[in-house]
């Protein structure tokens, strides 16, 4: 399972790396989620530099590809040499956004006619592309989900990994990182959020 967390300059470190790495923690079962970016080396909104794991490209062969936000993404999102870099499926792909990375999605067309989920600051933007805007922080249809909040990210991370494996295998991958003494209310709570979207 190759996965893209699509990543640029002034990104926000909670959508990239709570997604990254909490997808990696089913390494066991071959799956990988890379940080992914058109540029080689990335600096976070709030300074942290990063390099790229794959170029932008490798996005168009992923299984899943999940889009973070960031402080430019309106820019990466009103550029079309950038976004005719990107030629996904969600025939084949599972493809989710959250916050200014719904922007993105809008904006390659993938959204059109779906409600979905952003951050209040990205929300009119959004609905300019002429999306209705959910106040929900995760909704998807199918093959393609939104999120809204940078810590949502650990609901497209479960959504993931429902929709792509087992229960059994879900829950043990988030053993790993959800809070100790909270398991198994924290799991229930991330599973219940995104299992009635697994089989839609």
């Amino acid at each position: 399972m190759k996965i893209a967390i699509v990543t640029f300059q002034g990104f926000n470190e909670l959508d990239s790396f709570i997604a990254a790495g909490m997808l990696n923690r089913m390494q066991p079962h071959g799956w990988e989620a890379c940080i992914t970016s058109p540029s080689e080396q990335i600096t976070s909104m709030n300074g942290v530099t990063v390099r790229a794991q794959q170029p932008l490209e490798f996005a168009n062969q992923a299984d899943v590809v999940l889009f973070g936000s960031g402080v430019m993404t309106r820019d990466f999102a009103n550029d079309p040499e950038l976004l005719a870099r990107l030629q996904l499926n969600p025939a084949r792909q599972l493809i989710g956004a959250q916050c200014s990375g719904t922007l993105l999605m809008a904006r390659l067309g993938l959204i059109d006619k779906l409600p979905a989920c952003t951050d209040q600051r990205t929300k009119p933007w959004v609905e300019q592309a002429g999306i209705e805007v959910l106040d929900a922080p995760f909704h998807a249809s199918g093959n393609l989900a939104t999120a809204g909040g940078c810590l949502a990210a650990q609901y497209l991370a479960s959504w993931v990994m429902l929709k792509r494996s087992s229960e059994t295998a879900t829950r043990e991958a988030l053993d790993y990182v959800v809070p100790v003494g909270e398991k198994a209310s924290y799991t229930n709570k991330l599973l219940d959020t995104v299992r009635p979207f697994i089989s839609g």
